[in-house]
């Protein structure tokens, strides 16, 4: 059985996170993810829409996702390939050169990233947008978080 692993924060999930763990699930018979926790988007510096939970639970509850846990620190990443003895660890090629300490645990490989897509670019609109617009999309990925917890 060959595992692939991958990291990320997944807030805001758009088309290019599910191209991404889709292309990874392709490589492998397993795919595991770590979702960036809370305190560890503090650490980086990032504010999430969504709660660690909440962000875990929409990946989790996608079709080519086997298994979710929660990322801490930047660390823990040669720890966790070698617990959960991971073949392929890949990511966003934003990140090209970023993981290469890795290759003497498992293959590392860096995915294109989908084009046109971006979080922080959504981020970046968003924060154009007047807050009556805001509550409006908040609403509205709450709808699709709602959908979400339906399906389980």
């Amino acid at each position: 059985m060959k595992t692939v692993l991958t990291y990320g924060t997944f807030d805001l999930f758009h088309v290019g996170h599910l191209n991404m763990l889709q292309r990874l699930r392709a490589m492998g018979d397993k795919l595991i993810v770590g979702v960036s926790s809370d305190t560890f988007n503090e650490i980086k510096g990032k504010k999430s829409l969504y709660s660690y939970d909440e962000r875990a639970q929409i990946v989790a509850a996608l079709s080519c996702v086997d298994e979710v846990f929660p990322e801490n620190n930047w660390q823990q990443k040669q720890q966790d390939i070698v617990e959960y003895a991971v073949d392929i660890f890949g990511i966003g090629s934003d990140w090209q050169g970023k993981f290469d300490e890795l290759e003497d645990l498992c293959q590392v490989v860096y995915l294109p990233r989908t084009p046109t897509i971006s979080t922080t670019e959504l981020k970046k609109s968003l924060s154009k947008v007047d807050a009556d617009s805001i509550l409006q999309i908040k609403q509205g990925l709450d709808s699709v978080l709602n959908i979400v917890k339906a399906i389980e």
